[in-house]
């Protein structure tokens, strides 16, 4: 196998819906992108109890859709989400009608919105060069994807607040146990996903 072969290869959402041209192809990924933004929007106001705080889905359905839609469906349709809340949309987890649209991204929650875009094209690259297809790789993928966010979420809470503020105990530490969760999540989706698709398809 070429290292060419290696870093091209197919991902999940192109097995799933086959190959278009033209219009077809066009209006093909402008619905898969706007499938993808209210996916997350929905996925953000998915709450679930859990130690120590209660997480949502946001995380999870921005990881998975970067890694299942590429390197750039997946960041268009993330962009797309952060674009509808930009507007005053109330897709974000914690909007409300006093933190919302631009606001919204001045607030603390601003570094991690952009991490978003970041995972999400990371996620999309890892999973072009295969990474979504057995358990170790998924949740590797799925860890970079986590530093991604955290990084620059972290980076504006201490420009915001000072980095000799409780940084990590805001916006890191309380959220670790939902992300081992999720992560465990997508290392068993992932690999099923693609046993099914490869069989429904006839692909190898």
């Amino acid at each position: 196998m070429t290292v060419q072969s290696v870093s091209s290869r197919e991902i999940l959402i192109e097995y799933l819906t086959g190959s278009s041209e033209g219009a077809a192809l066009f209006l093909k990924r402008a619905a898969l992108v706007i499938i993808g933004a209210a996916a997350i929007a929905i996925a953000s106001k998915a709450r679930i109890p859990m130690w120590p705080v209660p997480v949502t889905l946001q995380t999870f359905a921005v990881l998975t859709i970067g890694a299942a839609y590429g390197p750039r469906l997946g960041p268009a349709s993330v962009l797309l989400w952060l674009g509808l809340g930009a507007a005053g949309l109330n897709v974000f987890a914690s909007a409300s009608q006093s933190a919302s649209g631009v606001s919204y991204f001045l607030g603390d929650s601003g570094g991690y919105l952009l991490g978003f875009a970041l995972a999400a094209t990371i996620l999309g690259l890892l999973a072009r060069r295969g990474w979504d297809r057995t358990p170790a790789m998924t949740a590797a993928a799925m860890a970079i994807g986590n530093a991604a966010i955290y990084f620059p979420g972290l980076l504006w809470l201490g420009l915001r607040h000072g980095f000799d503020a409780p940084i990590l105990e805001w916006g890191l530490y309380p959220f670790l146990v939902g992300d081992i969760a999720k992560i465990c999540l997508a290392m068993t989706v992932f690999p099923i996903a693609w046993r099914t698709v490869k069989r429904a398809t006839g692909k190898v």
